[in-house]
Formats: C-alpha cells, sequence, structure tokens
C-alpha cells in the first residue's frame, strides 16, 4: 500500500508518513509503570489520538489496555447518571469483550441493558476485572473534555480518583491517562462535589509533543526512500520545522502540498506555505473563531505582535492559559510569544484586514500594487520611496496624530496587498521589540530583509545596522532594507545607502 501524509484523523504507519514516535512512547510507558494517572493536553490536531493508539501497542505486551473515547458518547448520554453508565458500559463491551475473562463479560453486558445501574457498579466490575486480570490494566480517555462540566462526567472522574487513590486497599487501573485539548483539571463542578476535587491527583506531564527538525528529516527519509525525488531533507526538515516549529498537522500539511505538487524544492516549499497561510482549515478556523470571540486573547497577540510588548509568560494568567491550552502560544524564554510563524503570519493577516477596509495606507498598497515587479522580483527600494510618500502625505501635516508602534502596522498594510496571492512575509520574532522587528518576505523563491526600526539614537542604530547584517549573510544575500521611524525635528526623509562588511543596505527615513 502507498503511504502518505495524512492531515485528519489518527495516523497510523502502515498507511501514513509519521514521525518516529518510540522515545515519547517510551517516556510515556516510563509515567505507566511506575503507575501514574496523568492528563495530555495539547491544541487540536497535535496528535493525541495517534500517540494514544500507538502508546496502546507500545503497552500490549506487558498491559491490557481499555482507550474509551468519549466522542463516542453522545452529549445527552452525559445528561443523567443511569444513561452515562449505560452509554459507557456499551462501549467497553463493544470494543473489549473479547479481553474480558467470561463473569466480567456478561456483567458489563447486563450494565450496558439496563437503566438501574450507576458509576460505583460499573466501577465495581472494573475494579473486578483488574483483580482477576493476568496483566495491570491501563485506562486511557481520549476527547476526556468532550463533556465539559457535565456533573455525570465530574461524578465519573471522582470515582475514578478516588478508587486511584484507594488503588492499595482494592484493585483498579495501574495507570490512567486523560488526553484533551482542554485540561481536565481546569473543569469546576456547577455543585459541590462530595468525592473531593477529582483533578488533583494528575501528575505533570512534561514530554515534548511536538516535532524537531530530526524527527521531521527521519519522515522525510522515509518519503524520500519511496519516491527518490533528490530533495535536500537536511535544508527542507529545517525549513519545515523554521515555519510550524514541529506543530504535527502543519508538519503534516505542508508534505502533503509538496507531495501533491510533485516537487520538493524552495519554490514549492514557499508555494506550500503560502497555501497554509491563504485557506481555510479546521485548526486556523479555530484560531480565526477564538480571535473573534476572545477580547483578551485578542488585546494579548495584539500588544505581542504590533507593539512589541514583553509579556512575562505566566500560566497563572488564564489568558495566557488558554492561549496555550490552544497551542497558540508557547513560552520563549519566560514570554509569551506566538506558536509557529504560521499562526503568526495569518493573525497579522486578521488583525490587518479589520483596519484594511477604513486604511488609506492598504488602499494605496492597492493601487501601487503593479509597480513594484520587474521581472518576477520585487523592487523593494521603489516599494520603500513609495511607503515615504504615502506616510508623509497621510501624517506629515498631523504628526501628532501617528502613533510610534504605529508604524509596523502601517508597513505591513501597504505591504500586503503588493505581495498577497503571490508572495508571504513573516517577523522574525528574535528582533521583535517595542523598538525593532524584522521582516522577512519570501516573493517566488527570493527573501527580502527589512528591518523596522524607532530612531533610539546613534548607538542604536548601529546595533541595527549589525542585525540586518547577520541576517545577510545567514541568507546568503548581498543586499537588505532599513526602514527608520525618526521623530527627531531635524530629520532627514528619504533613501540612503549603506555599506556593511561587503552588503548594500538601503535605508529609507519617515
Amino acid at each position: 500500500m502507498n503511504r502518505c501524509f495524512n492531515i485528519t484523523g489518527c495516523c497510523n504507519p502502515q498507511e501514513h508518513y509519521m514521525v518516529n514516535l518510540d522515545s515519547r512512547l517510551a517516556q510515556i510507558k516510563e509515567m505507566v509503570d511506575k503507575g501514574q494517572y496523568f492528563c495530555i493536553n495539547h491544541g487540536q490536531q497535535y496528535g493525541k489520538t495517534t500517540i494514544l493508539k500507538a502508546l496502546q501497542a507500545y503497552l500490549k505486551e506487558e498491559y491490557t489496555v481499555i482507550r474509551i473515547d468519549f466522542q463516542f458518547i453522545s452529549t445527552s448520554e452525559f445528561a443523567t447518571e443511569s444513561v452515562f453508565v449505560k452509554a459507557l458500559a456499551r462501549l467497553l463491551w463493544s470494543c473489549y469483550r473479547r479481553e474480558m475473562p467470561g463473569e466480567i463479560e456478561e456483567q458489563v453486558k447486563q450494565i450496558k441493558q439496563s437503566l438501574n445501574h450507576t458509576e460505583v457498579d460499573l466501577f465495581t466490575v472494573l475494579s473486578r476485572w483488574c483483580a482477576v486480570s493476568s496483566k495491570p490494566i491501563v485506562l486511557m480517555v481520549d476527547e476526556a473534555d468532550h463533556p465539559g462540566n457535565s456533573q455525570t462526567f465530574l461524578d465519573f472522574l471522582a470515582q475514578l480518583r478516588g478508587r486511584f487513590l484507594a488503588r492499595n486497599k482494592r484493585p483498579t487501573f495501574r495507570s490512567v491517562i486523560l488526553s484533551s485539548v482542554h485540561d481536565v483539571r481546569n473543569l469546576r463542578p456547577p455543585t459541590e462535589d462530595r468525592y473531593g476535587i477529582p483533578w488533583n491527583i494528575a501528575s505533570a506531564f512534561e514530554i515534548d509533543m511536538s516535532f524537531n527538525a530530526h524527527d521531521i528529516a527521519g519522515m522525510l527519509t522515509e518519503y524520500e526512500n519511496d519516491h527518490h525525488t533528490g530533495m535536500d531533507i537536511q535544508k527542507l526538515s529545517q525549513l519545515i520545522y523554521d515555519y510550524t516549529s514541529g506543530y504535527p498537522v502543519l508538519v503534516s500539511m505542508i508534505c502533503k502540498c509538496m507531495d501533491k505538487s510533485g516537487s520538493w524544492d524552495d519554490l514549492s516549499f514557499e508555494n506550500a506555505v503560502k497555501y497554509l497561510i491563504r485557506e481555510k482549515n479546521p485548526l486556523i478556523e479555530s484560531l480565526i473563531n477564538k480571535l473573534e470571540d476572545d477580547k483578551n486573547l485578542r488585546n494579548l497577540l495584539y500588544n505581542v505582535l504590533f507593539l512589541g510588548q514583553k509579556i512575562s509568560y505566566n500560566i497563572d494568567n488564564t489568558v495566557i492559559e488558554n492561549a496555550a491550552m490552544y497551542g497558540f502560544i508557547s513560552n520563549k524564554n519566560d514570554c509569551v510569544s506566538v506558536a509557529n510563524r504560521i499562526f503568526e503570519t495569518r493573525i497579522y493577516n486578521w488583525f490587518i484586514s479589520q483596519e484594511a477596509t477604513d486604511s488609506r495606507m492598504y488602499s494605496e498598497g492597492v493601487n501601487d500594487k503593479n509597480q513594484f515587479i520587474q521581472g518576477n522580483q520585487l523592487n523593494m527600494e521603489k516599494i520603500l520611496e513609495k511607503f515615504i510618500l504615502h506616510f508623509n502625505d497621510i501624517y506629515g501635516s498631523q504628526p501628532d496624530k501617528f502613533k510610534e508602534e504605529d508604524g509596523r502596522k502601517l508597513f505591513l498594510l501597504y505591504l500586503r496587498p503588493i505581495i498577497n496571492g503571490t508572495g508571504n512575509y513573516y517577523i522574525e520574532a528574535q528582533t521583535r521589540d517595542q523598538k525593532r522587528t524584522d521582516v522577512i518576505v519570501d516573493y517566488l523563491g527570493k527573501q527580502y530583509i527589512i528591518e523596522l526600526k524607532i530612531w533610539r539614537g546613534e548607538e542604536y542604530n548601529t546595533e541595527g545596522e549589525k542585525q540586518i547584517a547577520e541576517y545577510l549573510n545567514y541568507y546568503h544575500l548581498e543586499k537588505g532594507y532599513l526602514l527608520s521611524f525618526n521623530f527627531n525635528k531635524n530629520k532627514k526623509s528619504g533613501m540612503n545607502t549603506i555599506s556593511l562588511n561587503g552588503k548594500m543596505v538601503i535605508e529609507a527615513v519617515v
């Protein structure tokens, strides 16, 4: 069977190209061997179900593994205890009756046929199963946040907690694993729970589920062995990682696009990234929906991206906690950072789209966009020249209406319609702050580096020039660009050419 890159549902190594999960499975097994109760929480399409399915196979020699997917229990079946117990028993019986000893199978069958049973009844049977099983039993609950704050579900967690804490007194599961987007430890019962808090026994899960460049290279090597494309595996794996930060489904999306194109070169990669930035998919739709619905999340991301604020990564902050839970942000040097370049560009574009209709600068970009293409290349110098003219025209007579942090937003508003549909851009997060940020534009396989900076004196200016020279070396480019926002009364706006260590830097001053 020909394997492919999968972007929907659970991955299967016989059908799909996958990252090798053995090291992660071994780490999780250590937690199971220690008899731990823990939660695997990650954003949508992060490979949670894939890792659980792989773990089930990985543990089968030493353990009997029961994996329950709560998606197979309807919301209505969480309405009352008796209905939920019947539904859960039905699911257990249909999936695992062959693993059940005869007496256990019969008891579970009886529960699934009646509405006269409680969670205590079901757990009593499960405890008996744990007692007579030839192997320790591991319980996995997938989509554990599916029921939400259902009291029935919280009672289930409470029973699970109580019996796990009392495992020295009565047989129970060797280990319990809950998998979900939302951390079930954040669920709160609508009423006081007589069993105690059901989430306060979970061990920390610190295993990195994202892919690194080495992981991606291993997957691409398997693909190359089958297809012999001649791709530069190390270069491509690093590029994919640089843009996705190892978010599993984004990695697969890029690979799937390149596979479909039949080409694995720089231009095909750029087109794949452009597709992810332009097209809708469930993951991006979730991100955009959260932006539209959550004002606090919007403010957080706007302050990081446009204002360059260094916001401490404090998980006790509910907004930060939720954004991290959904996979939108990450902890970078103890500060909030957007999780990956794909998300970041989509978020930038979303913010820009909110202002584009009423933005004169965006309109000027639309009007000017056909002026800047020469031989399939951008004339970035001319773009900056025109931007200066429009900026001075809009703000020259009323500088008090311009805020320093608006500079990068205005430039992106102008740039977006010029490259839209053909090129893309991203912001170099390492240099983004209140004073300086680097925009890297990809256009038909060529990179253009533009440093945006607010004038803070000669010393800071020299630092910025050094920074762009380093980037030019990294990207093997001979020319770069500086866009300086200078608010000194005696400033001299216009274009200058600077020579830095053999590199040419075009500076535009507004």
